[in-house]
């Protein structure tokens, strides 16, 4: 209202006041009646200016309203969602982790059966395997001979080589004790015949 009034007075001093004072200037030429209508003139820009700066104020306090209703509306749905995630978000939460925590268990659990699984399959495996083997050497210790024919075999020929041994040893040493005798009594002979020589 003050705006559209101010507007109205400024129309009115340049169509009415501002006219007279050029007029006058004109007519009379002197620099006082001059000065008098730049002064007006000037007088007359800066109240409009000043209207002009109320009604960019006016259309600023104009957009405040609505700009504050939407920063209401803004914190009031803010509000509303901290309550939703209270209310709603934080027990999904809630119950995710639950389940989460226990689907991890459960991982856990079929990991350690799956273990003891592999490990009692491994240890049956091993087991068979140990007692093919423990039996089959079993079974080939039980069919063995008390002593094996390889054995006999090598006795027997050290056996006989060794009788062959003393035998040849034997003749070997009768040989030797024969030819000794022959020597004992070829000596004997000889000394028999040196003492003959002696006593004659």
């Amino acid at each position: 209202m003050d705006i559209l009034a101010g507007k109205k007075r400024l129309a009115d001093v340049r169509s009415g006041e501002l006219e007279e004072l050029r007029k006058k200037a004109e007519a009379s030429g002197l620099a006082e009646d001059a000065q008098a209508y730049n002064d007006l003139v000037s007088m007359c820009d800066r109240f409009e200016k000043k209207l002009h700066d109320l009604e960019l104020t006016r259309m600023v306090s104009i957009q405040m309203g609505p700009q504050t209703r939407l920063l209401q509306n803004n914190d009031t749905l803010m509000i509303e969602k901290i309550q939703s995630s209270l209310v709603n978000t934080i027990p999904l939460w809630k119950s995710q982790m639950v389940l989460a925590l226990g689907m991890e268990h459960s991982r856990q659990a079929t990991a350690a059966q799956n273990a003891v699984t592999e490990m009692t399959n491994e240890l049956l495996k091993k087991n068979a395997d140990t007692l093919k083997m423990g039996t089959i050497a079993t079974a080939k210790e039980a069919e063995r001979s008390v002593v094996d024919i390889e054995t006999l075999q090598h006795t027997n020929q050290q056996l006989i080589s060794t009788l062959d041994e003393v035998a040849r040893i034997q003749k070997e040493g009768a040989a030797k004790r024969k030819e000794a005798e022959a020597e004992l009594g070829r000596i004997e002979g000889e000394l028999k015949q040196k003492l003959m020589e002696l006593r004659g």
